[in-house]
């Protein structure tokens, strides 16, 4: 197999999103390290990789401790040398309770995964960017509908997604002396285990319970794909793939 051209390291890389993203970018040419908590989940994208398994590196890692996310990109580094895809991806939620009974606890672990995790991974990847040669490269933050409008029950969730935006204007601004590119992909029902229930039933702003479409993951991993391979010199700074007649836009 040939020497990837590219390098792109995806983090929840070991079900859903995070692992259609990773063998589309691997069948795409890329080299990719595949970041995740569990190790048979990471296995299993490996796996499905098939005849391209050679692309990938498995990194079992916790975006929410910083050693393991500096283990992660040298590890990264030691095999590919350099990076220039970051897909920050992980992501964690709360259980659906009412506001005043969602505990601390569950608060700040989906502050940790989401938020924190993504910072850590993003120091991570400005320092080895800056660093290398050809500098620069390109970070895409899973910013999800929640970036914009809420679910019932999901204030971490939601607080921590509108915070993601936040950070993707930071890094674009600050990316921009160190040729480092930063764009924000938020997705909709993508069809995943964790959509599984939308077909059942899902909460609605009104009170009701409703089954909601989805869309196949292909379509998030395509837009992944696109973003990650334009020129240097462009950007997508915010795009929107959701199933067409998810509620999102008008009353839903």
């Amino acid at each position: 197999m040939t020497t990837p051209a590219k390098i792109a390291l995806v983090t929840g890389a070991g079900s859903g999103i995070g692992q259609a993203c990773a063998l589309a970018l691997a069948r795409e040419g890329y080299g990719v390290v595949i970041a995740g908590r569990r190790a048979e989940a990471l296995a299993q994208t490996l796996d499905l990789a098939g005849d391209l398994a050679g692309r990938l590196l498995a990194v079992p890692a916790d975006v929410t401790d910083e050693l393991s996310v500096a283990d992660l990109f040298a590890q990264a580094k030691a095999r590919f040398g350099r990076l220039d895809v970051l897909f920050n991806n992980a992501g964690s939620g709360a259980p659906p309770v009412p506001l005043e009974d969602l505990s601390l606890e569950a608060w700040r672990r989906v502050v940790d995964v989401n938020l924190t995790g993504a910072f850590l991974c993003t120091r991570a990847a400005f320092r080895l960017m800056k660093d290398q040669s050809p500098r620069g490269g390109r970070i895409i933050n899973n910013g999800s509908i929640s970036a914009h409008s809420p679910r019932p029950r999901s204030i971490a969730y939601t607080a921590t997604k509108h915070a993601i935006t936040g950070l993707t204007k930071s890094t674009a601004l600050d990316g921009r002396a160190y040729d480092i590119a930063c764009g924000q992909i938020d997705i909709g029902n993508a069809g995943t285990p964790m959509t599984v229930a939308m077909s059942a039933g899902v909460p609605q702003a009104d009170g009701r319970v409703a089954p909601e479409p989805v869309m196949d993951v292909k379509a998030v991993a395509d837009a992944v794909v696109f973003m990650a391979g334009l020129p240097a010199d462009a950007n997508v700074q915010f795009m929107t793939v959701m199933a067409t007649k998810m509620p999102f836009v008008g009353r839903g």
